[in-house]
């Protein structure tokens, strides 16, 4: 995805403020101009990836990612597996979500207690989504877990008081 477009909206739009600023005005907003690139494109970088995980959480077990190749920005997409109904069952899932880590297909029972008005929510998301509420339960677990076990791969910080640095520099 091309941001430089984006970024060259943002130039103009100062530019024009700028102008009925005067000259002082002028002068300030050409001295801001590349400062500001990058900070647009930062700001634009953290909507996009704040947009990815909304989506993800829509189309659990499937996800959005958003990476950088280069200084642009892509996402990737993995859509959710298509329910076999020969597995049997109305969890909604295919057996390569539902499945834990070690390869057990077995499914657990569990209870849960709600108050009224979530599970008047739930009831009207899962509808919405032409889901079981059930199905829709495990999806919004699948897709929570997954976002938390992603942030958890990303945000890997030194021991707390720590002034430690890795790196290389030239």
């Amino acid at each position: 995805m091309d941001l430089d477009r984006y970024i060259d909206d943002i130039h103009v739009q100062l530019d024009a403020a700028a102008h009925a600023g005067g000259d002082d005005a002028r002068q300030l907003a050409e001295r801001l101009a590349a400062p500001l690139d990058a900070a647009i494109r930062l700001a634009l970088q953290d909507a996009l990836a704040a947009a990815a995980e909304e989506i993800t959480v829509e189309l659990a077990p499937g996800s959005v990612q958003l990476q950088l190749r280069g200084r642009e920005p892509i996402f990737v997409v993995s859509p959710p597996e298509p329910y076999d109904a020969s597995e049997g069952g109305d969890e909604g899932l295919s057996a390569a979500s539902s499945s834990s880590a070690e390869g057990d297909d077995a499914i657990a029972r569990i209870n849960v207690r709600m108050p009224e008005h979530l599970k008047a929510r739930v009831d009207r998301a899962a509808e919405r989504e032409g889901l079981s509420i059930n199905a829709w339960l495990v999806r919004a677990a699948a897709a929570r877990l997954e976002r938390l076990e992603g942030q958890r791969g990303r945000a890997q910080r030194a021991p707390t008081g720590s002034q430690r640095y890795q790196g290389w520099a030239r």
